[in-house]
């Protein structure tokens, strides 16, 4: 089954999204067939604020460490979040995402929190698919994640370009009213990505046409609060730890993905 085939299935594909190896090997031990990135937690994880280009150096090293990861023998595909492709002019867009050794691409049409042109957003899109046709191109809509012609005549519009210049993907983060997510779904002709909504199952958003659904940032900030709420457990002298993965067990998966490699 190929990544492409992943979203052609019933539940929708759960994309969990790592940042760092042992968080994607985390994943792949825990049975996902596709991990994804996070550049919030990407960035966060190097000390950097999300934004601004700031996570191109580390997801190509990223990259790197996570090609080949495996279960039983399975494949198990990568996609990386690759904000708005580092770049402004689509052919430094396409010669980037070359470099990655992945199974896909989460490209954004925003640029320091503004959308962007939809045809330069095309552009890039079709620069991608033309140097890197077997890429699968998730192309993200921020249209109401940042606010900013919210609504769904603007946010077709725009999959409409991205779409007709070979997008095989369609992602609107922020987008969770179940109408709104209906008529998204009914008229985008590929499938359409959204995050995990409160309130909504993962077998709800499939009702709605919904074909993926990422986690984000949640695990990372899931992972930091927790961290933060063993220490405390700790400090305040709670009998009950957390509980938590054993340390041989993080440490075997590192050194097996390492004798694989």
């Amino acid at each position: 089954m190929t990544f492409r085939d992943l979203h052609h299935h019933d539940p929708p594909l759960v994309l969990p999204n790592a940042w760092d190896l042992p968080s994607a090997l985390a994943f792949v031990a825990a049975g996902f067939r596709a991990v994804g990135t996070t550049s919030f937690g990407v960035a966060q994880s190097h000390g950097r604020p999300d934004g601004e280009r700031s996570t191109k150096d580390a997801n190509l090293a990223l990259a790197r460490e996570l090609a080949g990861i495996a279960d039983a023998g399975r494949a198990v595909y990568v996609t990386m979040d690759i904000e708005d492709g580092y770049a402004d002019l689509p052919r430094d867009v396409a010669d980037y995402t070359a470099r990655l050794d992945v199974a896909g691409i989460n490209i954004e049409d925003s640029t320091a929190e503004r959308l962007i042109a939809p045809e330069l957003h095309a552009d890039k899109v079709r620069a991608v698919k033309d140097r890197s046709p077997e890429l699968f191109v998730n192309a993200r809509v921020d249209t109401y994640w940042l606010g900013q012609d919210a609504t769904v005549e603007a946010t077709l519009r725009r999959a409409s370009a991205y779409v007709e210049a070979g997008a095989d993907g369609i992602f609107v983060p922020g987008a969770s009213e179940p109408a709104v997510l209906r008529e998204l779904t009914d008229a985008i002709p590929v499938p359409v990505n959204v995050l995990v909504v409160p309130g909504l199952t993962v077998e709800r958003l499939g009702e709605l046409g919904v074909r993926r659904v990422s986690t984000g940032s949640l695990p990372y900030r899931a992972a930091v609060q927790a961290a933060v709420r063993t220490a405390l457990s700790v400090r305040d002298g709670h009998p009950d730890l957390p509980e938590a993965t054993p340390y041989a067990e993080l440490q075997a998966r590192l050194t097996d993905h390492q004798h694989s490699a």
